[in-house]
């Protein structure tokens, strides 16, 4: 089996073979990092824009492959919070025919961090450098703000693995989905 992972990114790679081994229907998979477009802004701000680029990005990498793993990440709309919004990330499984779609858990982003969102147009990892809580310029390709927020606890991989094994579920459980 061939799972192509629709990204430039290492961690998106890496959850995902980190993730497969505890898959018996997956275990002997081959994997490949093919870099699409996700046919949405740079920084997603509802679900709905989150769930199309993880689509797009799923639909556009599936070629040669098996499967096929779109992961997009996010800002959606969620009332009764300090900032209006909650970053999510949300894994798409393509099969060739079907979208098997699964999300992470959820958290609010610091309020410096979503006014440079808001209204300095800024992309997430460029608004946290900005506002001071790293001095990295690849926080996406490594603990991700979920990770600096929790101290490590939880990093970007960890909450894109969330992401996937939700999307698993359809799979190792295709009969009840069918």
């Amino acid at each position: 089996m061939k799972i192509v992972v629709a990204s430039k990114n290492p961690v998106k790679l890496l959850a995902v073979t980190d993730l497969i081994p505890e898959y018996p229907l997956l275990a002997d998979a081959s994997f490949e990092l093919r870099p699409v477009s996700s046919d949405v802004s740079e920084q997603p701000l509802s679900l709905e824009e989150i769930l199309k680029g993880a689509i797009a990005r799923a639909k556009n990498a599936f070629s040669d492959c098996d499967l096929s793993f779109g992961i997009e990440s996010g800002l959606m709309a969620v009332p009764y919070t300090k900032t209006g919004f909650l970053e999510v990330t949300v894994c798409v499984i393509f099969d060739g025919k079907e979208a098997h779609i699964g999300c992470s858990s959820a958290f609010e982003v610091p309020i410096k961090v979503m006014d440079r969102v808001l209204h300095q147009k800024m992309e997430l990892a460029k608004a946290v450098k900005d506002a001071g809580l790293t001095k990295s310029d690849s926080l996406g390709k490594e603990e991700g703000i979920i990770g600096i927020l929790t101290r490590n606890r939880v990093t970007r991989k960890d909450y894109t693995q969330q992401a996937i094994r939700m999307a698993l579920i359809h799979l190792e459980n295709a009969e009840l989905y069918a």
